[in-house]
């Protein structure tokens, strides 16, 4: 099936938008926009530039109140598209980058909290090397400590205090939940120590929080699942060549979802047959590239990724053209898992079942935790539990005498 085409070659625009007709179009086109998309995308900049010159207005009064109004107007001519202010957003994107919109107004001022706040994710960020989503994860757990502080202040924090909070929290949360709070509040607090905004460390009064704890073998899938997921993908399709090259990718170097949305076309020395991954704590490690990886990367690259000047290595395949990011890594193996009949899971646990196919296979602990890049030979000890029968080895025989008197 070839893409969507329409019979308008070309749309005259007249207004204040006229003079950036070109540069959008190219802009679609550097974007992955069919020819379809891309003329209806020109019709909706022409309507809008007819409408700014009808009211009198110019590019730089296109403010999020005139976007509201000028969308309220499609939706009076009943017109059936691009009825929402979202739907200009790409017009929008344009003309900023153009500068041709008026410069923001000045934000209000910033309340000390979210000043304080801001700080710490900065410090999480650059110091502590932590992802933007985990960050984010740590300031909304702070954030609400700090809402729930009845104090004047943090300098009169004390540890009864933060007692009180963790106690608090976990008796409305599960303790995993209290126990990822207890984590955030305690880099907090040591973030408030180091600034000097508590007169001791008291990250220590942020006591753990224990529970039940399962200890359940590795969940990986089997080998004819993985067979099945591979095998679901179109490879006559450059959807379907990605989705395999992602796939085989992550089953084969064990890579998390966020590393392989992370790959760009630099990290693969073809020559010398190695990738970069780019890992946890910005730590860059250098693995080898399987020839199967390889070559699945290679069939995607010639004939399915979108020309564009990206150059992250797996893009999305609708426009506007962009890296897939880790939910788009997750979202391509649980629609493989439906298509296969497989249970759907998620992209790790594609590094679970490299893992334990590696255990099964008699790897050493030592050579997992390589390949997974893990920090502490803990992580990988999980995965010597690689089945119920392996550990029945290991069980000792129940005594079969009686007691001796």
């Amino acid at each position: 099936m070839g893409r969507p085409t329409s019979k308008v070659t070309e749309v005259r625009i007249t207004g204040p938008l006229a003079r950036f007709a070109a540069g959008f179009r190219a802009r679609l086109r550097e974007y992955g926009y069919t020819p379809l998309s891309a003329v209806n995308a020109m019709r909706l900049l022409a309507h809008l530039s007819r409408w700014l010159d009808t009211n009198g207005l110019g590019v730089a009064d296109l403010t999020g109140e005139q976007v509201e109004r000028y969308a309220a107007a499609r939706r009076a001519e009943g017109r059936t598209s691009a009825l929402l202010p979202c739907s200009v957003a790409p017009i929008l994107a344009m003309l900023a980058d153009a500068g041709a919109l008026a410069p923001a107004a000045p934000a209000a001022p910033v309340p000390e909290q979210e000043r304080l706040l801001a700080a710490f994710e900065r410090h999480l960020l650059g110091e502590r090397a932590l992802t933007a989503s985990t960050a984010a994860a740590c300031v909304a757990r702070a954030r609400r400590f700090l809402g729930g502080f009845a104090g004047s202040g943090l300098a009169g924090l004390t540890a009864g205090d933060v007692t009180r909070a963790v106690l608090a929290e976990a008796a409305v949360v599960s303790s995993g939940s209290a126990q990822y709070f207890v984590a955030a509040l305690r880099a907090f607090l040591r973030f408030c120590f180091l600034e000097g905004l508590t007169g001791a460390d008291l990250a220590g009064a942020a006591l753990p929080v224990t529970g039940r704890r399962r200890s359940p073998l590795p969940k990986g899938i089997s080998q004819a699942g993985a067979r099945a997921l591979l095998a679901c993908c179109d490879r006559r399709r450059p959807i379907g060549r990605r989705d395999y090259a992602v796939l085989v990718t992550l089953l084969r170097l064990g890579l998390r979802a966020s590393e392989a949305a992370a790959l760009t076309l630099e990290d693969i020395d073809w020559r010398a047959g190695e990738i970069t991954v780019h890992g946890k704590g910005r730590r860059d490690e250098r693995l080898p590239l399987p020839a199967d990886v390889g070559e699945a990367i290679v069939a995607y690259l010639a004939r399915g990724r979108p020309a564009t000047g990206r150059r992250e290595v797996f893009l999305r395949t609708v426009a506007p053209v962009g890296p897939l990011g880790r939910g788009g890594i997750s979202c391509i193996v649980r629609r493989a898992c439906r298509r296969a009949g497989v249970a759907e899971c998620g992209a790790h646990r594609l590094r679970h079942t490299t893992a334990c196919q590696m255990a099964e296979a008699g790897a050493p602990l030592t050579e997992i935790g390589q390949v997974l890049r893990h920090h502490s030979l803990a992580s990988t000890a999980n995965y010597a539990r690689v089945s119920v029968t392996e550990l029945r080895k290991l069980a000792q025989p129940w005594p079969s005498g009686g007691a001796r008197a």
